[in-house]
C-alpha cells in the first residue's frame, strides 16, 4: 500500500516515521520551515518521558500533483487548516481513500462536498505531544489506538486493510462504528479546557491550582454534552456518560491531580497554546451545536470568551 501523510506536525511525523520504520511505502508532505527541518534532520522523535530518540528519513514532497497515485492519504493537520488541503485532494482523483485525523465538532459535510462521500473516512489520532524546534516530543503507548471509521459506520474491506496496515507497524488501530459521534464527544470539552487554560495564563499547572476555573470547565463540558444529546449525537465512548453524571467535586479533584503532571503539560498545554487558531475553530463549531440545542450555556459562554480573546491577541501579534 502506497501512503501519503499530509501534515508534518506531531501526529503526521509520528505516524510517517513509525510506518516507514516498519517498511511501509510512505511519503510525507510538508512545507516551509518544517520541510527544511525534515530535509536537514529527518523525522526526529523523542519520547516525552524516557527521552529515547529515533531519526527516520521519510521521502518528502511539498505538494500533491494531480496525477500522483497513492492508495491512502492520511491528513493530519489542524481543523482550521483543512480548507487549505481540500483543493489539492479534490484535483487529485488517484487517491481512493482519505483518512482525516484530528479534532472535528462539525462532521464531514465540508469533506464530502469537496471529495465525495466514497473517499472520506474520519479518525482520531493515536499520539500527542509537542514540537521543540525540529524535534517532536511525543506521547504514545501500545494502549493508545488510532480510531477511525467509515462515515456510515460500516465495517468495510478498506477499513480492515487500513487497520491491518497500522497493526503490522506495531500501531494499534480500531475501526469505530460511530466515529463522527466519537469525534464530537471528544471535541465537546476542547474549547472549555482551552478557555480555562488561557484564563490561567496558558499554564496548566497553575490551572490545577485554580478550582474555580476547573469547576467552570466541568460545567462547560457538561453543557456541551447535554447539547450533543439534544441534537441526537450519542455520547461516545461509554465513559463520557461518567463525565456527564459524576459529582463535580470528584471530577475537579481528578483534574487537579492530572493537570499537575508533565503528561498534561506535553499532551494538553503545549497543543492548546500552539494551536490557538484550531481552538478558536473548534469553539465556533461547538457554538453551532449549542445554538441548535437551544440551551443556556453560561459556563461555556465565559470560557469560550477566553478562547476568542486569545485568538484576537495572537492574530494581532501575527505579521500580515
Amino acid at each position: 500500500m502506497k501512503i501519503l501523510v499530509i501534515g508534518a506536525g506531531v501526529v503526521g511525523s509520528f505516524n510517517a516515521a513509525r510506518l516507514t520504520r516498519a517498511g511501509k511505502d510512505v511519503t510525507l508532505l510538508a512545507r516551509g520551515r518544517r520541510l527544511a527541518e525534515l530535509r536537514a534532520h529527518g523525522v526526529v522523535l523523542e519520547h516525552y518521558r524516557t527521552g529515547e530518540r529515533t531519526v527516520t528519513r521519510v521521502p518528502l514532497v511539498d505538494r500533491l500533483a494531480p496525477d500522483a497515485a497513492y492508495d491512502l492519504a492520511i491528513v493530519a493537520v489542524r481543523r482550521n487548516q483543512i480548507p487549505s488541503v481540500l483543493p489539492m485532494l479534490a484535483r487529485n482523483r488517484r487517491i481512493p481513500s482519505v483518512v482525516f485525523l484530528g479534532n472535528n465538532a462539525a462532521g464531514a459535510d465540508d469533506l464530502v462536498a469537496a471529495l465525495g462521500r466514497e473517499r472520506v473516512l474520519l479518525g482520531f489520532a493515536n499520539a500527542g505531544g509537542e514540537r521543540r524546534g525540529h524535534v517532536v516530543r511525543y506521547i504514545w503507548s501500545r494502549w493508545l489506538s488510532l480510531m477511525f471509521g467509515e462515515l456510515d459506520g460500516r465495517r468495510t474491506p478498506r477499513a480492515d486493510a487500513i487497520a491491518s496496515l497500522f497493526g503490522s507497524a506495531g500501531l494499534h488501530a480500531r475501526v469505530s462504528p460511530a466515529i463522527d459521534a466519537y469525534l464530537k464527544t471528544h471535541a465537546a470539552g476542547l474549547p472549555g479546557l482551552a478557555g480555562a487554560l488561557y484564563s490561567a495564563g496558558g499554564d496548566i499547572k497553575r490551572l490545577a491550582r485554580t478550582p474555580e476555573a476547573l469547576s467552570l470547565f466541568v460545567r462547560s463540558y457538561r453543557e456541551v454534552l447535554r447539547a450533543l444529546r439534544d441534537v441526537g449525537v450519542p455520547l461516545t465512548p461509554w465513559f463520557a456518560h461518567l463525565l456527564y453524571r459524576a459529582p463535580e467535586r470528584v471530577f475537579v479533584a481528578a483534574l487537579r491531580r492530572f493537570f499537575d503532571t508533565e503528561l498534561a503539560v506535553v499532551g494538553g498545554q503545549s497543543h492548546a497554546n500552539a494551536a490557538v487558531d484550531e481552538m478558536k475553530e473548534i469553539a465556533d463549531e461547538v457554538r453551532e451545536l449549542l445554538r441548535r440545542s437551544g440551551r443556556a450555556t453560561p459556563a461555556s459562554d465565559v470560557l469560550f470568551g477566553y478562547v476568542d480573546s486569545r485568538a484576537r491577541t495572537v492574530a494581532m501579534a501575527t505579521p500580515a
